[in-house]
């Protein structure tokens, strides 16, 4: 009282003094702008009894007339005010919320929350027209003390009306998971005529609640508080009018497990609680101040996961940690395991902990990340689904329920008013000595006020100055942050044209907010990108050899957020390099080579990150092994054993060649597996296969679908996947690569005659003289290119130790006849070119992608189960082949969340984490490509 009564004598004081020194000029002239931004928009700046009090001390306002206030005219009109159309007349012109640019008045100076302090690109086109009007801006969200709190506000009831609408929402949210509570008969705050009859309503629901008629199923229910300003005060204000009891952050494990149905937990936590220094650890309040970049938050582990509602009312500054990230809310919103808590049909679990969030700062890309756009009192919630990282208007679905209403407090307009003009009121007098004409040097009021000036006499003044620079950051932040509507366009740089880009290219164009380009060398690969492009709007070709031309790969990629490189794995290190230098984010589908690794910390400095292993195998492979993996873990048990088989198949019908095979992808890579080392871990032990073909030896008949006659080869080393994969208990890891059975022993035969050699031959020269694919055959057998033919085939078929299978291999491929060869360097890159044209799909034929995992677990009561994964998928003649689609689609989902924020790991990321691989098994599911399980049991073996 003694402080309200202090400040109305200033501020008399004050007007008075302005009085008497301008008796002989004009009284000073305030108005009262119409709120248009919204049909809700019921508050006012001042209410009746601060405009009398204004009058009465020699102020003349202007009320511009709106039957939408929350106080009528005639209230205004009653204290003094004159209701008028224009406010030509005024100096200073009030409002809460932005005007619309069209009826700025030049020469004024405006006082609203004008959102234009972090450079909010929405409202950038209204800084420009005051700027050019010149318009002088005071900023009340700027109004602060000498200790950095906000001096005006509406936080309070920003807090109380969006606590009453989550506690409506969160009813509605349970209902819709099945569980009736008394939170069903809270109301949103805009049905209630004042707080009051609001705070009975939920007494009412807190004398249910400590009866213990809330659901036991659903277990204790814990709501965090984040800061104790105003708004988190006027959210616990309304809590505290149910059964509650307040807890310590540490308490929250044990609160989730033990804590009672018949009351409310409440969590409120502070900067300390969740952030720490990214070197060094702990918390210094004055260096986050000035240094919020160093600090990293733990608040999504060490808080959110322990939460059912979150009350989010800080204010959020650009270069600070997020409270929830976007790949945080992959983490959260994961199925929970709470075996302590009753389940059944009729009275089901929750899906997560996390119910719902409350966003009062209504900041979108803040610090609730995934909340991008704020709901509105029309529409006042979304469910969030973290899996598909998008928001439906729904109670039920997967997600978590989130409320981030930008104009909380209109919901309450008259205690809201009344609220915010008892803290506006002491610096009225002081705005009123602003003269926008004049300089903002001769501006002499209160620092308060004067520090709140956005902007003046045509430029932004030296307290704001940085928003030019925040502009320049956001028109160019194209390597930074997810894609939203407010962002400019994101670019895509897609290397590569081949077998499985277009399904790739198709997927992401779907974007209108993505500008992609197709980038191959000049061949026929370059009429294959010129092809893609003319499919989509949003794509364009581009001719570039990056072993030629390292610079234009270079400004190629500095130009765009993101690269797929979809070139052979061993361009991958060039890449990313440029990739580094140039701090953009890169996607492949192969393996991780270790010269790729060993750019793995430069990538982290350099804060890139740096996708891998998101195709078929590597990429579908794993999303299916992890999710199996984690669910037995989850369920107590372990895994024995895991044996793995994918390849890529010409369709049954379609398989009638010497190969049993067709290329769906590069012919290169696949006859270089043909070579390669194998590593694998048998019944505890390690069984190496060396290079140069043994892996051919290595064969096993595949019993698994029967029908389909398989045979199969171990792949790369499957050993080192014990460790990522967490089966450190298995005796058996095995992962191999599946072929129609007389695939092996018809490469075996190539491989004798050296064919699929990677050292250079001469007489493979591209720039040597002519050589037919017999001349070839004869030099490699040593024998003269004028041989008789049935002595050449003597001498082939003893080469190949008689083996007729081999013979009519090498017959069947036309490698006897004079054709001349494509000269490619080497033997593996000549016969690769050879066999990709020879061996290609008909217009009429089709593709088949087999993948199977066989993993063996022991449960957590001692039975033994075998769980079989099997994904089978057919190409279409008419569109994608089966590798096409399996390859590109997992690439193009894993850049897309990348360009949106839902992978922001720096450095060598794999999809072996929950985060990540169950969103792309989902959206893989939405393209037709999902896998089968079943599981039988085993007789235990110990």
């Amino acid at each position: 009282m003694t402080s309200m009564i202090r400040s109305q004598f200033l501020f008399r004081r004050a007007c008075s003094a302005r009085c008497m020194a301008t008796q002989a000029t004009k009284m000073p002239v305030l108005g009262i702008r119409r709120e248009t931004i919204n049909p809700w928009e019921r508050r006012a700046p001042l209410s009746p009894h601060h405009v009398g009090r204004l009058v009465k001390s020699g102020v003349k306002v202007i009320v511009q007339p709106s039957n939408r206030r929350a106080y009528p005219a005639e209230m205004y009109t009653n204290f003094g005010a004159k209701m008028q159309e224009s406010l030509d007349e005024c100096s200073v012109i009030m409002g809460v919320k932005t005007a619309p640019i069209d009826m700025l008045l030049p020469n004024k100076t405006y006082c609203f929350f004008s959102h234009t302090i972090k450079a909010q690109a929405d409202n950038m086109q209204l800084l420009d027209a005051m700027l050019a009007r010149n318009i002088r801006l005071i900023d009340y969200e700027k109004m602060v003390n000498d200790q950095g709190q906000r001096v005006v506000a509406f936080g309070k009831y920003a807090g109380v009306a969006g606590m009453i609408d989550i506690l409506h929402g969160l009813g509605l949210r349970l209902l819709a998971l099945g569980h009736h509570t008394p939170f069903l008969h809270i109301g949103l705050a805009h049905n209630y005529r004042c707080t009051a009859n609001a705070e009975q309503a939920i007494r009412d629901a807190g004398y249910e609640i400590s009866l213990g008629l809330m659901p036991e199923s659903i277990g204790p229910l814990t709501f965090v508080f984040t800061g104790t300003g105003n708004v988190s005060q006027g959210a616990q204000e309304v809590f505290q009018e149910l059964p509650y009891e307040y807890i310590e952050p540490h308490h929250l494990p044990t609160v989730a497990q033990h804590g009672s149905r018949k009351k409310l937990y409440a969590c409120v936590v502070s900067r300390e609680d969740h952030l720490y220094k990214k070197v060094g650890g702990g918390f210094d309040a004055e260096e986050y101040e000035n240094h919020p970049e160093l600090y990293a938050s733990s608040f999504s582990t060490k808080i959110a996961q322990y939460a059912t509602v979150l009350i989010n009312g800080i204010y959020w500054d650009p270069n600070a940690p997020k409270l929830i990230s976007i790949p945080d809310a992959k983490m959260l919103l994961q199925p929970s395991n709470q075996p302590w808590l009753p389940e059944g049909v009729g009275e089901p679990s929750l899906p997560h902990r996390l119910l719902a969030i409350c966003d009062i700062s209504a900041d979108p890309g803040g610090s609730i990340e995934f909340m991008n756009e704020c709901t509105t009192i029309e529409k006042p919630f979304c469910l969030y689904d973290a899996d598909e990282n998008k928001s439906t208007e729904n109670f039920s679905g997967p997600g978590v329920l989130v409320c981030s209403i930008d104009n909380m407090p209109t919901q309450l307009p008259q205690e809201a008013t009344d609220f915010f003009g008892d803290k506006l009121f002491p610096y009225v007098s002081e705005m009123l000595k602003s003269d926008a004409t004049q300089s903002f040097d001769a501006f002499d009021c209160d620092k308060v006020v004067k520090d709140a000036v956005i902007c003046s006499n045509g430029s932004l003044t030296p307290n704001f100055e940085y928003i030019t620079d925040l502009r320049k950051k956001s028109r160019s932040r194209h390597k930074v942050g997810p894609a939203t509507d407010s962002h400019p366009s994101k670019k895509v740089l897609v290397l590569g044209a081949g077998y499985v880009s277009l399904p790739l290219v198709e997927y992401l164009s779907r974007d209108e907010h993505l500008n992609i380009t197709v980038a191959d060398q000049a061949s026929v690969m370059q009429n294959e990108a010129s092809k893609i492009s003319s499919k989509f709007d949003n794509v364009s070709p581009l001719v570039l050899d990056i072993s030629e031309n390292a610079e234009a790969l270079d400004n190629m990629v500095a130009e765009h957020d993101v690269v797929v490189s979809l070139l052979p794995y061993a361009l991958h290190p060039q890449v990313a390099t440029s990739c580094i230098k140039h701090k953009t984010n890169m996607v492949t589908s192969s393996y991780v080579s270790d010269e790729l690794w060993a750019l793995d910390q430069a990538a982290r400095d350099s804060g890139v990150t740096m996708v891998n292993e998101v195709g078929l195998d590597p990429g579908i492979d794993h999303l299916l092994a992890l999710q199996c993996f984690h669910d037995v873990k989850e369920k107590g048990g372990t895994v024995k054993s895991f044996v793995s088989y994918c390849g890529g198949l010409p369709a049954p019908e379609d398989s009638e060649n010497p190969l049993r095979y067709k290329f769906s992808w590069s012919p290169w890579g696949v006859l270089r597996n043909a070579r390669s080392a194998a590593r694998y871990l048998m019944n505890n032990k390690v069984v190496d296969v060396p290079e140069g073909g043994a892996v051919l030896d290595a064969r096993q008949d595949i019993d698994f679908l029967p029908g389909f006659n398989l045979e199969g080869i171990p792949n790369r080393d499957s050993t080192k996947y014990a460790v990522p994969y967490g089966i450190e208990s298995a005796h058996t890891i095995l992962r191999g690569t599946l072929r129609f059975k007389g695939y092996c022993e018809a490469m075996k035969g190539l491989s004798k005659l050296d064919m699929i050699n990677e050292e250079p031959h001469s007489y493979l020269h591209p720039l040597g003289p002519e050589l037919t694919w017999r001349d070839y055959i004869c030099t490699l057998l040593g024998k003269p290119h004028d041989i008789l033919p049935d002595a050449l085939k003597d001498a082939l078929y003893e080469r190949l130790e008689y083996n007729k299978h081999q013979f009519q291999t090498i017959m069947n491929l036309g490698l006897l006849e004079n054709q001349p060869i494509e000269k490619k360097d080497t033997p593996l890159a000549t016969l690769s070119h050879y066999l990709g044209k020879r061996l290609s799909y008909g217009s009429n034929e089709r593709d088949l992608v087999i993948l199977r995992h066989e993993i063996a677990v022991e449960r957590a009561d001692k039975g033994m189960e075998q769980r079989s994964i099997s994904l089978v998928v057919y190409g279409d003649p008419n569109g994608y082949s089966a590798m096409a689609k399996c390859v590109g689609y997992p690439a193009a989902i894993a850049t897309k969340m990348v360009l949106e924020g839902e992978i922001q790991e720096k450095g060598i990321v794999t999809p072996l984490v929950p985060e990540i691989y169950r969103p792309m098994l989902h959206r893989l599911a939405c393209e037709g490509i999902s896998a089968n399980e079943t599981v039988s049991m085993l007789e235990y073996i110990p």
